[in-house]
């Protein structure tokens, strides 16, 4: 990790069992990102941001939801948890280099998108841009997606929107593996 200091300090190992415990499985024996031991200093916020997770299987593809959560990272200037995304999910989502780098300077006219794909772009920029969807942008999703993978995409866009919050608002050093935004073409 790069040694800027986020504006909350983070809690520093050894952890509570508790704690070490949850660490244990979200990350599978990587050590914690700097996100969640900031968090998990703070027992409410912990316990509510881990509520509000939704990387468990859902609705979506792995390949739809890492859509989603790029774009919206992106469009927040989040480059700390896009990074952390793309380093762990590109690959597993079959997300190209031309399709990371268009969660960044893309939009859902950008041709590596397939329809289907570009609907979802479409509304994760309408939620970013307006916090609402047209009829037509809704119909238009819906024509791909149904009402449970539509749920599914507002709530992603809203939580890591929030999660962009967190991590801009506190300063979060990128984490050392993780992917750097794209350099403009």
């Amino acid at each position: 990790m790069s040694e800027a200091i986020p504006r909350i300090a983070p809690l520093a190992p050894p952890y509570p069992p508790e704690i070490q415990a949850q660490f244990d499985r979200i990350m599978r024996g990587a050590p914690p990102l700097m996100l969640f031991r900031v968090m998990a200093g703070h027992g409410r916020a912990w316990d509510k941001f881990r509520a509000g997770g939704l990387l468990d299987p859902g609705p979506l593809s792995l390949r739809q939801r890492e859509i989603v959560i790029d774009r919206t990272c992106a469009l927040n200037r989040c480059e700390y948890e896009w990074g952390v995304h793309v380093a762990i999910f590109a690959a597993p989502a079959k997300l190209t280099e031309e399709e990371v780098r268009a969660t960044v300077q893309g939009d859902a006219t950008s041709p590596c998108w397939s329809p289907a794909e570009q609907a979802l772009i479409a509304v994760v920029d309408a939620l970013h841009r307006r916090a609402t969807l047209s009829d037509e942008e809704f119909a238009a999703l819906s024509v791909n997606y149904d009402e449970a993978q539509i749920l599914e995409i507002m709530l992603l866009c809203g939580f890591y929107r929030t999660v962009s919050y967190l991590a801009n608002g506190l300063q979060l050093p990128l984490e050392e593996n993780a992917a750097r935004f794209p350099v403009a073409l």
